[in-house]
This record gives structure tokens, sequence and C-alpha cells, in this order.
């Protein structure tokens, strides 16, 4: 995707083919503000599950598809992303990957650092019109390992704003894992922690806005 008018198609797209926004959102690497944007621009219909973008709002939109499609680019990338994890010492036994686009990495990050797996479905996947996020929360995989006693690493693809990040550190103290550290592979934030826990990312994107 090249534009803006490209994301508008892509997410109206999405919309009409029954995504929710909170999993439009994370088709696209935007927030959830910016993909009902999108979508209300796109003239699909869809109920937003956050309020619409405000005038003057920013986001970056990062499209790592060239690493996603190939599979032997994204053995290379979530090496990389092992590596930032390594410092962390040897105790770590587990890594859990957050639906969908998170998930792939981890396992290839699984893989590298020799833990088990697991994955975690967030709530904003779940979301419905009449819905409250806070009742539904989000959902560990029974296909793959479990989480209580296991200290772990967190990935995903890009931290837009942390909220999903932050909900899976929670879900997985809830569990009664302990997580040890987060890696992505873009950081729009730049943040170094969240909920007191060490964020790594291979980029961090800052926007940089003129007149202020």
């Amino acid at each position: 995707m090249k534009n803006v008018d490209d994301l508008i198609e892509s997410a109206a797209d999405l919309a009409d083919r029954g995504l929710s926004g909170g999993e439009i959102a994370d088709e696209l690497n935007v927030s959830r503000e910016t993909a009902s944007w999108l979508v209300e621009r796109g003239g699909a219909a869809v109920e937003p599950d956050r309020p619409d973008r405000p005038d003057g709002a920013q986001d970056i939109h990062v499209d790592w598809s060239a690493i996603g499609r190939d599979s032997k680019r994204l053995a290379a990338v979530a090496s990389a992303m092992a590596d930032l994890l390594s410092r962390e010492g040897e105790d770590v036994d587990l890594t859990v990957g957050i639906e969908k686009a998170g998930a792939p990495i981890a396992s290839l990050i699984a893989r590298e650092l020799e833990t088990d797996l697991a994955t975690y479905t967030p709530a904003k996947h779940r979301w419905e019109a009449e819905s409250d996020i806070e009742e539904l929360g989000g959902t560990f995989s029974r296909n793959f390992a479990t989480i209580r006693g296991r200290t772990c690493y967190v990935v995903d693809d890009t931290i837009t704003s942390g909220t999903t990040m932050r909900e899976t550190i929670e879900a997985i103290r809830a569990e009664g894992g302990e997580p040890a550290a987060c890696v992505v592979l873009a950081d729009k934030q730049g943040v170094d922690e969240l909920a007191g826990v060490p964020v790594y990312s291979l980029l961090q994107v800052i926007s940089v806005r003129k007149g202020r």
C-alpha cells in the first residue's frame, strides 16, 4: 500500500468481509481509531469499536508484508528479535505470540530460543456492537502451552498505543505466569517498558510534527 487511498480501500474491503474494527486495525497495522476513520471514509458498514479518529490525530502505517510473505525473511527477522530477548537470561521457558500477526513470529522465536509456545487472542478481536471489552477479555489458545507457573516472552508485530501489549501482560499475570520481556518489529510509541516489563523493538517509528 502506497498511500492513504489504498488504506481506505483496504479497510472498506476488510469491513465488507466481516472483520471487526480491532481486526482491521491489526491487518493494517494502525490504531483502532484510525481503522474506524478509514472504514468510515471508505463508506463500508461496520460498527466502530472506538470513537472516530479526531481531526488532526496522527498515526503511522507500517507495511511489513515484504517480510511476512517470505518465510526466509521472516525467520531472519525473528532471529534478530530473539537476539534482542536473549539478554534476559536463561530462565524463560515460554514464548507467547499475540494473534494474529504476532503468532507466526513467536513460533519462530520460540524455535530459536528453544522455548514452548503459547498464543493469546486479545479482546479487540471479540468485540461486538453492544459488548463490553472489559467483560469479554482475551483468551489463550488451548492448542498450545499453558501459562501458569511459566516465565515468558511476549511477541507482537507492532505497538501502536500499547493497549494490546499491556492487556496481554495483565492476562499472563492473571493466569499465573510472569512476563520477562516483550519484543515487536516496530514500536510507534517509543516505549522502554509497559506495566513494568521491558520492551524491545527492531524499529522505533517516531512521528515528527512541525510547528509544535
